[in-house]
């Protein structure tokens, strides 16, 4: 059984998260869907993905899920790369639905699995591994639910108010994405985000270009320049 168990959660945002290491290699965190959708397009998607990071040798950490998507990512790379390249991070409270059934999950097809308390401290701890990681490393959303999009949200967020200057790419799978990137375009019309701010997530239509979109992510000059040291 490859559970470690986090029983206490840190205070504060990301507090002691190390600048990036450019020492150490890349890291993306991938939220998407616990489903696999009703077209195979995002089955091959999340595959094709799994291939780039393992062919540029980037990990991967994301929210522990043994299905759907979620899982076809980490048990491609885990199979690819090795399940050291895989770490799932999973609130107690999600557990029961994703172990399909068995007893555990299983490391050498999913990788390294953290058990958490809460939402919270999940998406704390996949922020500050990214935050950690070497160049290239960001944030990738791919076709999900409410979930995706809220994670996906709050890192784009985190990035306008300068808790991190990581690249945020939308895979853009079979147009699953336009509306988003139209409501962007709207609120920059609108006068509710600026347009350098409106840069701060990149679209990727295949998986290679979202590996070159994180490593040439360019931070956004109109990022609110706060100190969030003493948080």
């Amino acid at each position: 059984m490859a559970l470690n168990t986090t029983s206490t959660q840190p205070d504060g945002l990301l507090d002691g998260a190390p600048p990036m290491n450019p020492n150490k290699g890349p890291v993306v965190c991938v939220f998407c869907g616990a489903s696999p959708g009703t077209s195979p397009v995002h089955l091959e998607a999340a595959r094709s993905l799994a291939q780039a990071l393992h062919d540029h040798n980037i990990s991967l950490v994301y929210g522990g899920g043994t299905v759907g998507l979620m899982g076809e990512v980490a048990r491609t790379l885990a199979k690819l790369s090795g399940p050291a390249a895989v770490h799932g991070i999973m609130p107690e409270a999600l557990l029961e639905l994703e172990r399909e059934g068995k007893g555990h999950i299983d490391e050498e097809l999913y990788g390294r699995t953290t058990v958490v308390p809460d939402m919270h401290t999940r998406k704390k701890l996949m922020a500050k591994e990214v935050i950690e990681g070497g160049p290239g490393s960001g944030f990738v959303a791919m076709s999900g639910g409410f979930g995706t999009l809220e994670e996906l949200m709050e890192v784009i967020t985190w990035n306008q108010l300068g808790i991190h200057g990581k690249g945020v790419v939308a895979f853009n799978v079979d147009g699953y994405f336009d509306g988003l990137i139209q409501w962007v375009r709207t609120a920059v019309g609108a006068g509710f985000i600026t347009p350098g701010n409106a840069g701060i997530l990149v679209e990727a239509l295949d998986a290679e270009e979202v590996v070159q979109q994180l490593k040439e992510y360019r931070v956004s000059e109109d990022r609110f320049k706060l100190d969030w040291s003493q948080g």
